[in-house]
Formats: structure tokens, sequence, C-alpha cells
């Protein structure tokens, strides 16, 4: 005789997430998002899941789960991979990448192009742009960064640029003068992105297992790709790798996160420095 589990908590909780169901939670999730939920993140599934069933008065776990794969087109399945998804960030995040991108670039011709494919709220694109400024002076003017990511409400945040004081805190005094905006009145204790780098950036949602990642004609000199794969299975990672090569231009680099190693999933890109890779077969 089988016996569904619930966890200790159960009793006691608003919501029941019996194994069963859990299970389905970690299986949709790959499906949609390609992201292996790992056994141990329960906890973070539930609090975060329980908040979108009390958008639906009466609905059990059993019951929203059913709502979703039911409807393959329902517009709850972008709350259910939002809620999923990990957005942590931060400027300049990893830092020592940013002196190697910007090293890189000045030997590169324009114009120069850079994807940032989990840009969260915007601070890795921004980050990268003002590298680009920095390091590219007047030629900045034709570079350009593109910022993707699956959440599409971290989307909208990263297209306002506006973030609190403490989240540039730890940036330089000329940095903040030089990009930001420093807000006043009910706006006081934020600052906002100033125009000219905001033009440099381009956002838009996208999800890494999609068919079509709507990339025809372009090529990438960089591509950021730092602190996703984690979630992703190594046969997920190799497919994600493979189809970044067609979007390169020779010699480009590949960014990865301090947690992430590629080496022994592809050959298409060679290790060059500290989770830095470059793009095999031949330079410009």
């Amino acid at each position: 005789m089988s016996v569904e589990m619930t966890s200790p908590q159960a009793s006691e909780r608003e919501y029941v997430l019996s194994d069963r169901d859990f299970e389905r939670v970690r299986a949709l999730i790959y499906a949609r998002a390609g992201i292996a939920l790992g056994a141990q993140k329960r906890e973070m599934a539930y609090s975060r899941l329980v908040r979108r069933l009390r958008n639906f008065p009466g609905v059990d776990f059993k019951t929203y789960l059913d709502l979703l794969e039911n409807d393959p087109n329902s517009a709850e399945w972008e709350d259910f991979t939002n809620a999923l998804t990990t957005n942590l960030t931060a400027f300049f995040r990893e830092p020592h990448h940013f002196p190697l991108l910007a090293k890189f670039v000045m030997q590169r011709q324009d114009p120069v192009e850079v994807w940032s494919c989990a840009a969260s709220t915007g601070e890795e694109p921004y980050s990268i742009a003002m590298t680009l400024t920095e390091a590219l002076g007047s030629r900045a003017s034709q570079a350009r960064v593109l910022g993707t990511d699956i959440d599409t409400k971290v989307i909208q945040q990263a297209q306002r640029g506006v973030y609190a004081m403490q989240r540039v805190e730890g940036m330089s005094q000329e940095r903040l003068k030089r990009f930001f905006l420093k807000g006043k009145g009910e706006q006081a204790g934020y600052v906002k992105v100033k125009p000219e780098l905001a033009r440099m950036l381009e956002y838009r949602p996208l999800n890494l297992l999609d068919r079509d990642w709507g990339m025809q004609g372009r090529k990438f000199d960089v591509i950021f790709c730092r602190n996703i794969m984690i979630y992703f299975d190594k046969k997920t990672q190799a497919e994600i790798l493979k189809r970044f090569v067609p979007l390169m231009k020779p010699g480009g680099l590949l960014f990865a996160g301090h947690s992430e190693n590629f080496t022994y999933i592809t050959n298409d890109f060679v290790l060059r420095g500290q989770t830095m890779y470059e793009l095999t077969g031949g330079r410009p």
C-alpha cells in the first residue's frame, strides 16, 4: 500500500504541497523553462507558489497544477515561471569580468554588440554598457547591449532603469555622476539611468528553451551567460552553448558565473581566464 507524503508542517499550513504535486511542479518548470528544480527547493517552491494560489480562491495545489497542464496557453504560465525564477543580481557583480571586457572590446571592430542573457532587473546590462562607454570613448555610441530574461516582470524593471540608492552604494562617485540622475522630491532615495546610457540598451523577454530566439542577423562580440546555467541539467547546458556559436563573431567571448564550468560540456569554447571562455575556430 502506498501512502501520499506531505511535509511535516502541512497540517499547520494554509495549503498542502504533497510529494506528488511537488514532483509535478518540478516537471512543469523543467518542461517550460529548462530549470532543474532540486528536491531541496521544496520550501522555496511552496512559499513562492502560495502567492499565486491566493489569486484563485478555493484552489489547492493539485487544482492549480491541473489548470496549467490543461491549458498550455494560459496567461498563468508566465506568473508560474516568474515565481520560480531566482533574480539575484548587482551592479558589477563578479567584478573581475569587467576589466577583461574593457580590454577585449577596445580591440574589436565597430559596432560592438554584447548579449546579457540573464539580465534580471538590469544591473548586469547597465554595468556592461558603462564598461563599454568607458573603454570605447566616442565609439561607444555605436555599441549595443541586448538584455533578455525569462522573467517578464524583471525586464520591465530593467527598462525603467530606476534603482534605490542602496543598490549603487558600492559604485564610485565618478560613475554615479556620469551615468545616473539623482531623484528629488517623491523620487528622493532613488537614481535613474541617464538617457544616453539607456539608449545603448535593448530589453526583451526570452526563454533560452524557445526554439526561436528571434536573433536573425545578430552577431555578438560577447555573451554574458552568468549564474543561469546552474539551473539547467548538463544536456540543456550543452544545447544552449551549441546555439550560441552561430550568434557570435569569430573570437568572441563567453562569460560564465563563478560556480559554472563549461570545460567538459562543449568543445566550441575554450577557457581563457577565470570563468571566461573564447569561441574556438579562429579570431577576426
